[in-house]
């Protein structure tokens, strides 16, 4: 990732002011290691949404098979319908992959700049 070598040359150059006192030093490395920061709450926050929406599909799924067990369907048919359901989510939600990738990638770009 290239914020790495961007950050730690930033913070080196902050280092090598003998003009500068601690604490100046100190802002000067933690305005290097923002652009780090921002790039990895916009990763967890990216994928925080994404397991959210996952989990929130799945929970339909087991609120869609508690309903038809006090329907009275059997315990298979249940279980195959939660399986379906489970297995649609997962694959509508790998279907968003590429398009939540695509927008982290134009997201990270832009931090820094």
């Amino acid at each position: 990732m290239p914020f790495y070598g961007v950050m730690f040359r930033c913070s080196a150059s902050c280092c090598e002011d003998s003009q500068a006192t601690m604490q100046q030093v100190h802002q000067c490395i933690e305005r290097c290691h923002a652009p780090l920061a921002q790039a990895q709450a916009l990763v967890t926050n990216e994928l925080e949404k994404f397991q959210d929406r996952l989990a929130r599909c799945t929970m339909h799924c087991n609120d869609k098979a508690k309903d038809s067990m006090d329907a009275g369907k059997k315990e298979l048919q249940v279980r195959q319908q939660l399986d379906s359901c489970v297995a649609k989510c997962v694959d509508d939600h790998m279907n968003l992959i590429p398009t939540m990738t695509k927008r982290m990638k134009a997201s990270l770009s832009s931090i820094g700049k």
